[in-house]
């Protein structure tokens, strides 16, 4: 059986006891446990010298393999091109993208790295599973090195039409990178339809099957394989949250008033002052909920020191501030705005606590909190999910409430609608989901990814 080596930017092992990683660490590991193999990637450490040595930490059948990254390194990589270029480029953000030559360079050259790194710890029947924005290259570095493994790609973010792609000065190299992989995997067929309208109307290349297309002489595959959560264990832990400490406390604190739960990374991509202005036309509007609706708002810190991030946060709490003295009382708050993390197990009761989930991304990938938030419901009274129609899980979770999130009138009676939905259509709505989650849980998508690239015939 060949062994899985899977590479990411950053390698973080999950514990349930520790703050909320993100979605791409948590579903990896969960792949990675049921599987086994290597999963390989930059440590985390930053230092002006860093080692030469990889770090090898074994856990069952997995084998854990990190390096740490130069100062220089991390800040035109990692600060600079993926997260100052490609991320605000690949959520429709232009505005906010810095193109630097410096920036891509570096981020060509940590690529590299990548991939001598790799290459030592590969054997000829290995399939290596690359993810993400910040490594498209590697699968090319790999080839420049003589592997000819079975490469796979898989695309958390979404990927922006042509038109936006275009506007990055290193877009044919860039892009180049992806047609080096045997398969690559979208989370939606728009993020594919991408992909295919830049390799044949800006590469001059040719659609060869459903899914196989041939551009600047290579061949590759591009399939949607959207992501999935762990959701027979997301439903025990938020049973079992629920009952525990904490869950108590959460509820008496509400004081038999509803919960509407957000839980986020603090990014601008997430639409969380849009999300804050429509809880505030809620109340405006409708206000029956004044002093019988709460929204609390879990937005974990990211990317401490970058311009924009601090921006957003002091924006929310200034919005957070008006609308709280504009309809607080003195023994309710409609806002609860915790700029912290939670630990999973803790997160899921909070979510399961909650009569309806808001989650209203301007863009995003997939967001596996929805399905966490549709998850960990409670079969016999769940709560409603209120879902951006821009976000990936749009297309993955049926029975959510679908909005525009730049409409805040619109997610205000969406969020009524929801508050007031009978017990009997929030049940179907929430066995439509869940029937969708254990279809298509994380596993399912490690199984089916694997195998298709497996069967791929072009390594």
């Amino acid at each position: 059986m060949s062994r899985l080596i899977v590479v990411s930017n950053r390698v973080a092992p999950v514990d349930e006891t520790k703050p909320t990683s993100g979605g791409l660490a948590v579903a990896v590991l969960a792949a990675l446990k049921r599987s086994g193999g290597i999963w390989f990637g930059w440590s985390g450490d930053v230092s002006e010298v860093p080692g030469e040595v990889v770090h090898k930490v074994r856990s069952g059948r997995l084998t854990y393999a990190t390096f740490d990254l130069s100062t220089r390194d991390h800040e035109e990589y990692y600060n600079g091109f993926a997260n100052s270029t490609l991320w605000p480029l690949f959520h429709y953000r232009l505005d906010l993208a810095n193109f630097s030559r410096r920036n891509y360079a570096g981020y060509r050259r940590v690529n590299a790295y990548f991939a001598r790194k790799l290459v030592d710890l590969i054997e000829p029947d290995d399939l290596i599973w690359v993810h993400d924005y910040h490594l498209f290259p590697m699968a090319e570095e790999l080839r420049r090195a003589g592997v000819a493994n079975r490469i796979g790609f898989f695309l958390h973010t979404p990927l922006p039409p042509l038109e936006l792609l275009l506007a990055l000065p290193e877009h044919q190299e860039l892009m180049r990178s992806f047609f080096a992989y045997d398969l690559v995997g979208f989370q939606t067929e728009a993020d594919r339809r991408s992909l295919l309208d830049y390799a044949i109307q800006e590469a001059g290349g040719e659609m060869a099957g459903d899914t196989v297309f041939r551009a600047l002489g290579r061949t590759a595959s591009a399939e949607v394989h959207p992501i999935g959560v762990d959701t027979d264990n997301i439903e025990r832990a938020a049973a079992s949250a629920a009952a525990a400490r904490y869950g108590a406390r959460m509820r008496t604190s509400l004081g038999g008033r509803r919960l509407i739960v957000g839980v986020d990374r603090l990014d601008y991509s997430k639409g969380l002052p849009e999300r804050f202005a429509a809880f505030g036309h809620l109340l405006g509007a409708y206000p029956a909920n004044r002093n019988r609706v709460s929204l609390m708002q879990i937005a974990t810190p990211t990317r401490a020191g970058v311009p924009e991030y601090e921006e957003i946060r002091r924006a929310l709490e200034t919005l957070a501030g008006h609308i709280n003295g504009e309809f607080a009382d003195f023994d309710w708050v409609p806002i609860r705005y915790l700029n912290k993390s939670f630990a999973r197990r803790t997160l899921f009761g909070l979510l399961r606590t909650a009569q309806v989930g808001l989650i209203t991304p301007l863009r995003d990938g997939m967001n596996l909190v929805a399905m966490e938030y549709v998850a960990s419901q409670p079969p016999t009274d769940p709560g409603v999910l209120v879902l951006s129609r821009f976000a990936g899980a749009a297309h993955s979770v049926p029975g959510a409430v679908i909005v525009n999130p730049y409409d805040a009138e619109g997610v205000a009676e969406a969020i009524q609608l929801s508050l007031d939905m009978p017990r009997e259509e929030r049940v179907e709505r929430w066995q439509a989901g869940m029937e969708a989650l254990r279809r298509n849980d994380v596993s399912r998508w490690r199984e089916i990814f694997v195998s298709r690239l497996a069967e791929a015939p072009f390594a």
